[in-house]
């Protein structure tokens, strides 16, 4: 896999220069260490003060009730969509850094059947609200300018998701309404459209990949899969959000700077069983778990679940997944500078960037968890 080569020849340029280790997978000189350190003070200050205004305010209360309705009634549309309105479905609880949620996500909550006397509220409330979301490394292949749309996924086989998003800014604890937010995925076998490395889908691709602008309350969908997984990664969903962007006539975006960027992560249990379906059981790539993975010690903190919550649409994967998350960003940040792109996508297909910085993708912005 070329990521794992981009990491090698990463490591092995810091080798030259003394270093310090940070996440698991990273090291870095002990100036820029230092640096980092001060600046997350910095970020962790600020962000301090502005969740101090994110209480249990009649605002925050009818935020909470509309996500629970709207979620609720989401998850009815799918079913019905499908033709399974009366068929049984599984769901992934709710639970209390990465291994403390991984722990009480797998270990002692699991699956859990429910039936249509369960409380909207017990399976589709969220234990996140106005919890910052830490960033994240952005990765080697981001797309810049990919196109508007919620319905990614091509004609790529794999297990449907619905996936819903509801960002909240936390300086104010109000729906962020004035974002677009991009996310992409590889495909069951570990590929990424998009770019031009070895091994993945070309510049002229563009599937699990899409750009949606937040609605009222800040929410967007996109249609897409599960994701596979690749080399030294375990199985995740990109996202970056973007303030200030312009849409075009073309169905595309552009300007704009990057607020927030970030990686989800998936029970491992629910990885487990996706993998055991076809295509995905065809993936030869060695799996890393979700505690092994470079980058997933970034996505917790002690507040925040990595984990999105999901409920399977009916008994089987054949029927899809619904996931869902509720983020907390900073609109006023501006971390432009860790989201070196690979591409741009323009009329007639992608282009490389000649000035994609391999340095800037592998580490986080200093609000990571």
């Amino acid at each position: 896999m070329v990521f794992m080569t981009i990491l090698a020849a990463l490591a092995a340029a810091l080798s030259l220069t003394s270093t310090v280790a940070g996440h698991p997978g990273e090291q870095y000189g002990k100036q820029e260490a230092l640096e980092e350190a001060v600046n997350a003070h910095v970020v962790a200050e600020i962000n301090a003060r502005a969740l101090e205004a994110c209480s249990n305010s009649p605002e925050v209360r009818a935020r909470k009730e509309r996500a629970i309705a709207r979620r609720a009634a989401t998850f009815a549309r799918l079913r019905q969509d499908r033709g399974i309105e009366d068929a049984s479905w599984l769901h992934r609880r709710d639970a209390a850094s990465l291994s403390q949620w991984a722990a009480v996500s797998h270990d002692k909550t699991g699956t859990f059947n429910f039936n249509k006397e369960t409380p909207t509220s017990e399976i589709f409330g969220s234990n996140t609200s106005c919890v910052l979301t830490p960033d994240n490394a952005n990765g080697p292949y981001f797309v810049r300018q990919e196109t508007i749309r919620s319905d990614v996924v091509e004609d790529v086989v794999g297990v449907p998701v619905h996936l819903e998003l509801q960002f909240i800014d936390v300086q104010t604890c109000q729906p962020a309404t004035e974002i677009l937010v991009d996310t992409w995925s590889c495909n069951a076998t570990g590929a990424y459209s998009g770019v031009s490395a070895r091994g993945e889908g070309g510049l002229s691709t563009t599937y699990l990949r899409g750009v949606q602008p937040t609605d009222q309350d800040g929410v967007v969908s996109f249609d897409t899969i599960f994701p596979g997984h690749y080399g030294g990664r375990a199985t995740h969903q990109h996202l970056i959000a973007h303030v200030g962007s312009e849409t075009l006539p073309n169905g595309t975006y552009t300007g704009g700077r990057v607020a927030h960027l970030s990686q989800l992560f998936f029970d491992q249990t629910l990885r487990d069983a996706v993998e055991a379906t076809a295509p995905y059981n065809t993936n030869q790539i060695p799996k890393t778990t979700n505690l092994r993975d470079m980058f997933t010690g970034y996505a917790a903190t002690p507040n925040y679940d990595p984990f999105p919550n999901y409920i399977m649409l009916g008994n089987g994967f054949a029927d899809g997944i619904f996931v869902w998350a509720e983020m907390g960003l900073n609109t006023s940040s501006n971390w432009d500078d860790y989201a070196s792109h690979a591409a741009t996508w323009k009329e007639g297909g992608g282009y490389d960037n000649p000035d994609f910085n391999l340095f800037a993708i592998i580490r986080p912005p200093p609000s990571h968890g």
